[in-house]
């Protein structure tokens, strides 16, 4: 299994080396990323993040996690709700605050 690594633009937080497949909701925290989690189902938006680097490479938006974003960031054509990722690509993220 490969280890993949998430860096946070605009943030003090240090990268955070995950492995191949984990759900970022259970393994990011207050103390190692600047990403919140609230309902951690994707309905309520507190993940809300923008994907800079390696979008591409993840697995695509489901058409839940489309309509939902599309409601709450029309605008922001990379974002994603974290808690819906799992990990396959190194990865840079920004907190969207909605």
């Amino acid at each position: 299994m490969k280890d993949f690594v998430i860096t946070f633009e605009d943030s003090e937080k240090k990268p955070v080396e995950l492995k191949e497949d984990s759900l970022l909701s259970e393994h990011l925290n207050v103390q190692n990323s600047p990403i919140l989690f609230g309902c951690r189902i994707g309905i309520c938006g507190t993940c809300s993040i923008e994907i800079l680097e390696g979008s591409e490479k993840l697995i695509p938006r489901t058409c839940e996690e489309i309509e939902y974003l599309e409601a709450l960031a029309p605008d922001k054509p990379n974002c994603r709700l974290a808690c819906q990722i799992r990990l396959n690509a190194h990865i840079k993220v920004k907190k969207v605050e909605i």
